[in-house]
C-alpha cells in the first residue's frame, strides 16, 4: 500500500519563489502523512494566468536548470518521495511548454509536454507530441499527464494500454458554473476515465484568484472503480489530501467472471480518428 498525495494549492502568476514555497509546505506536509508520491497543480512554479507569451517566457526554465525541478530533487531525497509537478518549460530551440515532471531521490525520471492545449494555452505554448511516460517505481508503474489531456478518452486509454496503474495530473480546472446538486465536470471525467480503465488518478488542482480567474478546487484521487478515495475538494481553499493506494490492483482488469475492461476491446470495430 502506498500513500498518494494530491497538493492544491494558491500559487500567482509571476511569483516563483512564493510559488516553490507553498510546493514545499505542501510536500512536507504530505511526507508527514506517509506520502511515496506526492503530486502538485499545473504550472506550479510560473503561475498560470499570463498576460502574454513573453510574460510566460520570462517564468520558464529548461528542465535541466529549473528551479522547481531542483527544488523537488531535494526534497524528494530529503523525504524519500516521488513528486510529480507542472512546470513552465523554456524548450532547447526556444519554444514554451506546458510540462509536467516526476522527480525522484535519483533526479528528473521524466519530463511529459502538454499535448491537449485549452484555450489561450494556444498562444503561448507549443503542444507536446510525445505520449505520456510511463515511470517505473518501486510502488508501480505511474504515468504523467496535464489537465485538458485528460478529457481525452483515447489519451487516458493509452496510459492504461501502456501499464500504468496510476495517473498523476496536475491541472489548473478554472472555475465553470455546474449545477449545484452535481459535481464539476471535470470531476466527472476522471472519475469516469479511473474506472473504464481500471487505474487509480491523482489530480492536483489549485485555489485563489488570479488575475480574476477563480478555479474549480477539485482535487481528488480516485480509485480503479471510479469513486472517490480523497475529495474531491471542491473548495477555494489549499489541501493536502491523502489516499492509501494499492497500485498492483490496478493491474486486473477483470469486472466479472467473464468480462475484463481492457481484454474485451474489439478495436476493429472502431474506426479511426
Amino acid at each position: 500500500m502506498t500513500v498518494v498525495a494530491a497538493c492544491q494549492l494558491s500559487l500567482a502568476v509571476g511569483d516563483p519563489d512564493g510559488n516553490l514555497a507553498a510546493a514545499a509546505g505542501a510536500i512536507g506536509q504530505a511526507a508527514a502523512a506517509g506520502a511515496g508520491l506526492v503530486v502538485l497543480p499545473e504550472l506550479c512554479d510560473s503561475g498560470y494566468v499570463f498576460e502574454s507569451a513573453a510574460e510566460a517566457r520570462t517564468l520558464a526554465s529548461p528542465a535541466s536548470s529549473s528551479p522547481a525541478l531542483q527544488q523537488w530533487h531535494r526534497l524528494a531525497r530529503q523525504h524519500g518521495t516521488v513528486i510529480v509537478g507542472g512546470f513552465c518549460e523554456l524548450g532547447p530551440d526556444g519554444q514554451l511548454f506546458n510540462s509536467a515532471a516526476l522527480v525522484d531521490a535519483t533526479g528528473t525520471r521524466a519530463v511529459y509536454r502538454k499535448a491537449h492545449l485549452w484555450d489561450t494555452e494556444k498562444l503561448v505554448f507549443t503542444p507536446g507530441d510525445q505520449p505520456p511516460p510511463l515511470v517505473s517505481l518501486p510502488f508501480g508503474q505511474v504515468s504523467v499527464m496535464v489537465c485538458y489531456d485528460l478529457e481525452f478518452p483515447e489519451w487516458v486509454r493509452l496510459a492504461a494500454l501502456a501499464g500504468a496503474d496510476l495517473i498523476a495530473a496536475p491541472v489548473n480546472w478554472p472555475a465553470a458554473p455546474h449545477p449545484p446538486a452535481e459535481r464539476p465536470s471535470e470531476v466527472v471525467k476522471v472519475q469516469a476515465g479511473a474506472a473504464v480503465n481500471g487505474v487509480f488518478i491523482a489530480v492536483a488542482d489549485r485555489c485563489a484568484d488570479e488575475r480574476g480567474v477563480a478555479w474549480t478546487g477539485g482535487s481528488l484521487i480516485a480509485g480503479p472503480d471510479g469513486y472517490p478515495l480523497a475529495g474531491p475538494v471542491c473548495a477555494d481553499e489549499p489541501a493536502v489530501l491523502t489516499a492509501g493506494c494499492d497500485l498492483a490492483a490496478a493491474r486486473n482488469k477483470r469486472i466479472t467472471l467473464h468480462n475484463d475492461l481492457l481484454a474485451d476491446r474489439r478495436p476493429g470495430l472502431y474506426p479511426p480518428g
